[in-house]
């Protein structure tokens, strides 16, 4: 492998003019440059790349929410949960329709999940190019900036939150039962001209429930394996304070959550973490400040080994008893007693674990036997940085710099055991079942091995250094400078190459009576994962903005208070998308060659090429257009944010095959061998908006707050590299880049005679009446992958074209009433899951009652029954789509502030009580689909109470 040299180079990045602002309590990436710099409350600044900004210059395409504030009537425990309903251009899943973005936590690339709200000040969402050039390649698909709290000047302050609240699920998959089961297995097998496997005694008898432990009718979705709801627990405690010269902030937090399964080992099953954050801020002279940040993470998790909801979806309700009642079996079968002696699991005393020849293992005996599975991972995150007034040398200059290391490693350990299961020998004696058997399987082994698995570390190592200018000229122009040098680097277990992101920058901007905006900027980045002689590239971006408040025609205005017009134009060089290293390299592979033989039969692999060369492999470019308008009316009354935006991703990697001649590819087993390079090729483009709207208003008593907030998008394949088609409607290019293709569905065959009378085959296997009838797009009656066509709808795959959030605030005397409310529209879904696509020997849902039949072929809602593997009825087409549009009320809650008076002079400064509870309605045609989980844990609801102490 070749070494990777990291060179440096230049990054320039943009601020606004006015933006360098004094802050004494901030880390040095957090402040201003300049000594002279105005002085502008915290609560009036906003994160921005390397800096804190005046909120009223903003220039666009950022977006902030100020956590600390939003906690006293909103208490969640993810960092990210619910912010689509406070700012705008966040849908939840990506900002502003891009596929990925890039989390910092004070700066440092780290995990979002890493910090709890508790700790947290504020979070800025930087969407627009212009906002995260600065930060380089990794950052150009936005920039998720979360700031931890900091220490105040005066006295000490400790506040304490305590939480306990029970997850409730929402609802669970509907699965038949063994005697519906087995009934429509049978049609099935009857439909592909086989007899019926289960006789009608059979039937009976499992649907009888007479003895569940003979004729099973397993549902392990029910109240014998699974609780009503589990519990929740948190507890937090924050200690502040400090004097001019020396500030802390500490957090230290705990939470453990259960888990709905309530059997064996399972019934123990909990997560728990702990963390302590510590946050200093000194100042070493009138000159030099200083911070550190320290944070360790402890998660440690146990759980019964297995897989009870994969199992839960798939194990056939009529398969296996997981439990056999010793009780059944005859008293005077020696050998079957001699087996219940010598087995070391006797369930309750009373049940041995189930088997039988194929199933030689259950998922409760799992539960029960199969050992526990504990879960551990740890986290240390440190990062320190320095800021030097330089005034006494120029006036308005400072430098700043600052390091970071984290480090985290996961695990699991488990004792590999092993358990014996039994398989009964029913019989009915004098008219009673009774066993009159047992044969085993397999041995209760505990070998007294440690195993540990799924290990996993990772290292973050961060720093940057930067000069700031910042000053103003005849109290009318102000001129801001700054030159960084940043990067990171990130490297993991079993990745043998680092993620690096380097850069080196330098921004200037200008800004005349805080009315006329010029700010421009560019990132000479750098990435070891292209070609040498491409490994550099500059990234320009131009913003200008103007204050239209403050023009003649608009400062005498009654309604207007502000208006702020900005514009900006960007190209931004990312390697995001080139997903590895020396991807510009020809390679060969011997180990999974085609095999030949030579000398007698002996057999060799051949050396293959995988791909050819391409030395002019380069960035991927985004490339935007994006028009902001903010401003308030009527005395902020109304507050708005809004934002147009249009951008490309140009020179996506593709190996483009049907730009080369076909003999470029050789098609063996068990690789195909090709000579296609990658190349910068296929182009999108997103185009959107995102707008915010905030109404507040006093109401008698009542302080009435509502804030409404929407963003939506489009996506277009602009350019892809994809076969010659004789038909127009195959094409991709034109289309969106999430949108959903298959075949269109008319019905379905009804008769013997319908599919020959169509003269319609299907490469997808032999039709047959209760199959469904498709479209034969272009004519050539032969069902395929021809007549696949753009179904009309998106998967929403980046988040749905349009996300509407809402969050309301009512507040009377000391009663605070908080609500969150999100809408999701123009986002559609297949039924793919195996809880609808049911063939073979699959598990029945509720969803097969409504299968055709020659009864039933005028009303039927679901294709006949088959047991054989069926490729024709069971792939992606419109028959299979639903919409998501739904409106969920995301979360509501109720807060009540202890009035001041009742503390008096106590060393209790604060006290609330709350109770909220979230996701707790779905509006929607389709809420029962979009409320089910499959194969997995259900959804919740959480109910929770708690209270804030303050001292």
């Amino acid at each position: 492998m070749k070494n990777i040299r990291i060179k440096s180079v230049l990054c320039i990045a943009l601020a606004t003019p006015s933006l360098y602002v004094g802050a004494q309590n901030l880390p040095s990436d957090l402040r201003g440059a300049g000594s002279d710099s105005l002085s502008v409350a915290e609560e009036e600044l906003v994160q921005v790349a390397y800096r804190k900004v005046n909120k009223n210059d903003l220039l666009g395409g950022v977006s902030s929410v100020n956590v600390e504030e939003l906690m006293k009537k909103d208490y969640f425990t993810y960092s990210l949960d619910g912010m689509e309903n406070m700012v705008s251009g966040w849908n939840g899943s990506s900002l502003w329709g891009m596929d990925s973005y890039l989390v910092l936590v004070d700066g440092v690339p780290r995990d979002a999940n890493n910090v709890m709200p508790s700790e947290i000040k504020d979070i800025t969402f930087m969407k627009g190019a212009s906002a995260v050039v600065l930060y380089g390649s990794r950052a150009a698909k936005g920039v998720i900036y979360i700031t931890t709290k900091r220490g105040q000047v005066g006295d000490t302050r400790i506040d304490v939150r305590g939480n306990t609240g029970f997850f409730v699920p929402k609802s669970y998959p509907k699965y038949l039962g063994s005697a519906e089961y087995m009934t429509l297995y049978n049609e099935a097998r009857v439909n592909d001209g086989m007899d019926p496997l289960y006789s009608e005694a059979d039937i009976y008898n499992y649907g009888s429930g007479s003895n569940p432990y003979r004729y099973p009718d397993v549902n392990l979705y029910s109240d014998d394996y699974l609780k009503k709801a589990y519990n929740q627990s948190d507890v937090t405690a924050e200690i502040s304070g400090g004097s001019e010269r020396a500030r802390f902030y500490t957090n230290i937090n705990l939470y453990n959550t259960g888990s709905l399964l309530k059997v064996g080992n399972a019934k123990d099953d909990r997560t728990t973490r702990f963390s302590v954050r510590g946050n200093i801020d000194v100042n070493l002279g009138q000159y030099v400040k200083t911070y550190v940040n320290a944070n360790a993470t402890f998660y440690d998790g146990r759980s019964a080994r297995g897989d009870f909801w994969g199992a839960a979806a798939s194990l056939r309700p009529n398969r296996i008893s997981p439990l056999i009642p010793v009780d059944y079996i005859m008293q005077n079968n020696t050998d079957a007693w001699n087996l219940v002696n010598n087995s070391r699991y006797l369930i309750d005393g009373k049940y041995l674990l189930g088997g039988t020849q194929v199933d030689q293992t259950n998922e409760i005996a799992n539960l029960y036997a199969a050992g526990v599975n504990t879960y551990t991972s740890r986290q240390y995150q440190f990062d320190m940085g320095v800021d030097v007034d330089l005034s006494m040398l120029l006036k308005g200059l400072s430098f700043q710099t600052r390091f970071a290391i984290d480090y985290s490693t996961t695990y699991n350990r488990y004792y590999s055991d092993t358990y014996a299961t039994f398989e009964p020998q029913w019989s009915n004696v004098n008219g009673e079942d009774l066993i009159v058997g047992l044969t085993k399987y397999g041995d209760d082994v505990h070998d007294g091995i440690q195993h540990v698995a799924d290990s996993w570390n990772r290292q973050t190592m961060a720093f940057s250094a930067q000069l700031n200018y910042n000053n103003k000229f005849a109290d009318d122009h102000t001129v801001s400078a700054m030159l960084v040098a940043a990067g990171y680097q990130q490297g993991e277990s079993a990745v043998y190459h680092k993620t690096s992101n380097v850069n080196l920058g330098l921004q200037v901007d200008y800004d005349y009576l805080s009315k006329y905006y010029l700010s421009f900027g560019g990132a000479l980045i750098h990435s070891a994962r292209l070609p040498e002689n491409n490994r550099n590239a500059f990234s320009p971006s131009l913003t200008l903005g103007w204050r239209l408040s403050k023009e003649n025609f608009l400062a005498d205005s009654s309604v207007l208070d502000d208006l702020m017009l900005s514009v900006s134009g960007s190209v931004l060089n990312t390697d995001l998308g080139i997903d590895d290293y020396y991807m510009y390299e020809s390679t060969y592979d011997q180990a999974n060659g085609a095999w030949w033989g030579w000398a007698d039969g002996n057999q060799s692999h051949a050396t293959e090429s995988r791909r050819s060369n391409n030395p002019d492999l380069s960035f991927i470019k985004r490339k935007e257009i994006s028009v902001g308008l903010r401003g308030s009316l009527w005395n902020k009354l109304l507050t708005f944010d809004a934002s147009f935006f249009k951008n490309s991703l140009e020179g996506m990697l593709v190996q483009p095959s049907n730009s080369f001649p076909n003999y470029f590819v050789s098609y063996y087993w068990p690789e195909d061998s090709s000579l296609l390079p990658y190349l910068n090729y296929n182009n999108s483009t997103r185009t959107g908006f995102d707008v915010a709207l905030n109404f507040n208003k006093k109401m008698g008593e009542v302080d009435f707050n509502l804030g409404v907030n929407a963003t939506y998008y489009t996506n277009e394949n602009t350019k892809v590299d994809e076969e010659l088609y004789e038909d127009q409607y195959r094409y991709r290019k034109g289309k969106p880049t999430d949108g959903m293709w298959g075949l269109q569905a008319e019905g379905f065959y009804n008769s013997e005679e319908e599919i020959q009378n169509s003269g319609i085959t299907s490469s997808f296997g032999e039709l047959k009446p209760g199959d469904l009838k498709y479209v034969d797009q272009n004519g050539d009656k032969i069902i395929d992958e021809k007549d696949e066509v753009y179904l009309g709808e998106r998967y929403g795959s980046q988040g749905t074209p349009l996300t509407v959030g809402l969050n309301l605030t009512l507040k009377w005397k000391n009663f605070t009433l908080f609500a969150l409310g999100t809408g999701y529209w123009g986002a559609s879904a297949f039924m793919s899951s195996d809880y609808y696509w049911v063939f073979g020997d699959k598990k029945y849902s509720e969803v097969v009652r409504g299968r055709w039949t020659p009864e039933t072929a005028g009303t039927a809602t679901y294709p006949r029954l088959t047991t054989q593997t069926d490729n024709h009825n069971y792939r992606n087409s419109d028959f299979w789509m639903y919409k998501t549009d739904r409106f969920n009320l995301s979360r509501l809650q109720l807060t009540y502030d202890l009035p001041q008076q009742w503390l008096g002079n106590s060393f209790v400064r604060s006290f609330s009580v709350y109770a909220y509870a979230s996701n707790l309605l779905t509006i929607s045609k389709e809420r029962e689909k979009l409320e089910l989980n499959t194969g997995a844990a259900p959804q919740t609801r959480f109910y929770n109470i708690g209270f804030k102490i303050g001292f």
